[in-house]
């Protein structure tokens, strides 16, 4: 498992029953989910998604269209069949989440026990962007209008420069994304969102729910685009309870 190179298992747990792959939001990469495993209970292993060009994958070319990452991304998914699989995706990750589930339904594979959509819009409400067309300022601004660890970011120089290019091919994928309407799910789907979120409305994110033939859920939490950094544990406690087993009926 930990000799490929899209995915990190940071705590390989070899008797859990479910393992949960978590896709990393733009200029992020896996070790954004370093922490993650021990606030989760044993029976799920946690796998993070690894994009190229990002910490040790830094000097592989970078990716700008989503389809073609999410074909990689399922076919390298498609040889983990020893256990079910569950998908969350934060912000960019969660479109691709989104994608890499279908794949598996186009391509006659069992569809993820759930996906969890987190900070991202649903199918008819996504919208191109030309942010990645821009200059460093408006890449800059951008950033510091979404907050969170960006600020971290804009405040070093060298940084930038290093995260910049990173940062500029992830919105060209998810700016260019054009997702085919009318491709349904069935399995369960949940969709995570902040009740401050200016990138997402609660209503945009209950047209989730047009995704799959499957049961639908929404859970709120407060704070804005990057909630789940101040409210892990709360995150990682619903995403367990999504998680759970569906009691057999009698």
């Amino acid at each position: 498992m930990t000799s490929s190179p899209w995915l990190r298992c940071y705590r390989p747990r070899p008797a859990a029953t479910v393992r949960l792959v978590c896709f990393p939001h733009a200029g992020s990469g896996a070790g954004a989910f370093r922490g993650w495993p021990e606030l989760l209970p044993p029976w799920i292993e946690l796998l993070a998604v690894q994009y190229p060009g990002r910490e040790d994958r830094f000097t592989e070319p970078l990716l700008t269209d989503l389809s073609a990452t999410a074909d990689a991304l399922a076919d390298e998914l498609a040889g983990l069949d020893d256990r079910p699989l569950a998908l969350f995706g934060h912000s960019m990750g969660a479109a691709l989440a989104h994608e890499v589930a279908l794949r598996s339904a186009d391509r006659g594979r069992p569809e993820p026990v759930h996906l969890v959509v987190s900070a991202r819009e649903p199918v008819e409400h996504v919208v191109a962007g030309t942010v990645h067309l821009g200059g460093d300022e408006a890449l800059r601004a951008e950033l510091a209008r979404l907050g969170g660890s960006s600020r971290l970011l804009l405040a070093d120089a060298e940084l930038w420069q290093l995260l910049a290019p990173v940062i500029r091919a992830d919105y060209q994928l998810i700016e260019t994304y054009r997702p085919a309407p009318g491709r349904l799910l069935g399995c369960p789907v949940t969709a995570f969102a902040a009740e401050h979120d200016t990138e997402l409305t609660l209503d945009q994110a209950r047209d989730w729910a047009h995704c799959t033939t499957g049961p639908f859920a929404l859970r709120t939490f407060p704070g804005d685009h990057f909630y789940l950094v101040p409210h892990r544990e709360r995150v990682l406690a619903a995403l367990a309870a999504c998680l759970l087993p569906v009691p057999a009926a009698r």
